[in-house]
């Protein structure tokens, strides 16, 4: 996707990079589409880079992104769903998912308190899009039904290899021979 520009059509979630600080941008403000990588958006608004996810794409003039999980009436967070969040987040950098990386090292729910705790590393310790995916996996994971707090857990040890990512990504990244 080459650079273009666009109106808001509606006030816009968004998170700040590299910091991932939840920003709003309001209705009716141009701002410049920079890169579309894994059904998220990066764009510049008033001098500063922030990303949107695909799920509020409408806002911005773009496809959105359907995440929607069906509440099973038990008032219990489905684990599954859980999952299923965390695989529709990708890579800013390389449009893998998380879960196919072999990023996320483990989910803890606890019922009773509708809380989800992820453990989660990043495929370098110094990269600087640690924070905003840190919020792509709270902001995913909170859609999820009766998920009332997400908690991540951001380790390095073990550190991330490429033997952690699934057949298919090794594949899909050209690392696979």
């Amino acid at each position: 996707m080459q650079q273009s520009m666009t109106v808001t059509q509606r006030e816009c979630p968004a998170r700040r990079v590299p910091s991932g600080e939840p920003a709003t941008i309001p209705k009716g403000e141009f701002l410049t589409i920079n890169q579309a990588l894994g059904g998220n958006y990066t764009v510049t608004w008033q001098g500063n880079m922030l990303r949107i996810d695909g799920t509020d794409a409408d806002a911005i003039g773009q496809q959105v992104e359907v995440l929607e999980f069906e509440d099973k009436g038990t008032g219990e967070i489905d684990e599954d769903q859980v999952w299923q969040a965390l695989d529709s987040i990708y890579d800013p950098e390389i449009p893998i998912s998380l879960v196919s990386l072999g990023l996320i090292y483990k989910v803890s729910i606890d019922q009773d308190k509708g809380e989800v705790k992820i453990v989660m590393t990043l495929t370098a310790p110094g990269c600087g899009m640690g924070p905003v995916l840190v919020s792509d996996v709270e902001y995913r994971t909170a859609k999820v039904p009766n998920v009332q707090l997400v908690q991540v857990e951001l380790v390095f040890d073990p550190p991330w290899s490429r033997e952690m990512m699934s057949e298919e990504a090794q594949l899909e990244a050209g690392l696979f021979f």
